[in-house]
């Protein structure tokens, strides 16, 4: 009877976990998926597709026989998941959408969709999905790059409350009604009002500071770029956002020679890059949701630089980031062996 590889999401039941399953459940891979609690104590129902599931909690039995752990959680489970997965005789492949072992010795930054041609993947290891944000920039330039050389280029990042998981949705959703009605704001995520305004920083209580996101974003962005050449670093600004998913980007790009704007468009136009012609609305976060890749928009002269142009770019966050997870998966999760019961 042939059996199935065993995928094991540790936290299954956040954003991205969720979003992860889902992709999986509509790439028809010969998985099956296991559901491991965020932070549950006891053995709870849920749905996979449709159909009852049972989110069970983190232990070394949940854990055990599973060919892949993909760690979706907090940054402490998945440090606690790590710290199982260490100790058992036959390790699962891990990755990695939490950044929770990015400075650990084995992990390796992945994100195929932008990985250069040739480039292979480490065979064991830990493969830590790179911030959505930091994918959608090198996606962009790297398209841009292949005819057009930079001398430079910046970049406005608007961050979604996705990004902060259900507990960022449920603060902006709250924070909005809140506004309306005259009521105090919960404040536990951001410290600071993000409904109905931009933000440059959280307030000085948030359990994580926006600098350090855009840290991250820099870190993620330089490792990816590294693999591509002369590709210049952008100068990069992140800023909150009140939108609940999906990242908005206003890229300004000076060129070494005038561009034409139609053949930047033909330039950037790929099956992973969506580009709006003059005649259509422009790409934004809400209708790039379950969209793979990035969407590009609103190319346009700089009237004060005439070797620069201008870029509206939106991509899905959570979905860009899956489907990243999900091509480094595929290789590693081998045919199931097949036998037959005894």
């Amino acid at each position: 009877m042939k059996t199935t590889a065993v995928v094991a999401i540790v936290g299954g039941e956040s954003l991205i976990g969720r979003e992860f399953r889902d992709q999986v459940a509509e790439s028809r891979l010969p998985v099956s998926i296991k559901l491991i609690g965020v932070d549950e104590d006891a053995i709870t129902l849920t749905e996979i597709d449709g159909e009852p599931a049972i989110l069970t909690p983190l232990d070394e039995a949940n854990l055990e026989g599973a060919a892949m752990a993909v760690l979706a959680g907090s940054v402490a489970n998945s440090q606690k998941a790590l710290a199982i997965i260490a100790q058992q005789a036959a390790s699962p492949a891990v990755i990695d959408l939490t950044y929770a072992t990015e400075q650990e010795p084995a992990a390796r930054l992945r994100a195929p969709v932008v990985e250069p041609p040739g480039y292979l993947a480490p065979a064991g290891g830990i493969h830590v999905i790179a911030h959505p944000a930091a994918i959608a920039l090198v996606l962009f330039v790297t398209r841009l790059t292949a005819k057009y050389k930079l001398r430079r280029w910046t970049a406005h990042v608007f961050e979604p409350a996705s990004e902060r998981g259900k507990r960022g949705l449920e603060e902006l959703r709250q924070q909005s009604v809140n506004l309306l009605s005259f009521h105090p704001l919960p404040k536990k995520v951001f410290d600071a009002q993000v409904s109905f305004t931009m933000l440059s920083s959280y307030g000085e209580d948030a359990p994580e500071t926006l600098e350090s996101i855009q840290m991250r974003i820099e870190r993620h962005l330089a490792t990816l770029l590294a693999g591509w050449g002369a590709v210049p670093m952008p100068s990069i600004r992140l800023i909150q956002a009140p939108v609940f998913h999906g990242y908005s980007f206003s890229v300004c790009a000076e060129f070494d020679q005038r561009p034409d704007e139609e053949a930047l468009a033909r330039t950037l136009a790929s099956p992973e890059v969506d580009v709006r012609a003059k005649d259509m609305d422009p790409p934004n976060n809400v209708g790039v949701a379950r969209q793979g890749g990035i969407a590009v928009g609103s190319i346009a002269a700089d009237r004060t630089n005439p070797k620069a142009c201008w870029f509206w770019v939106a991509a899905d966050n959570l979905h860009l980031m899956a489907e990243n997870a999900l091509a480094v998966a595929r290789p590693l999760l081998k045919p199931p062996a097949s036998g037959v019961d005894k």
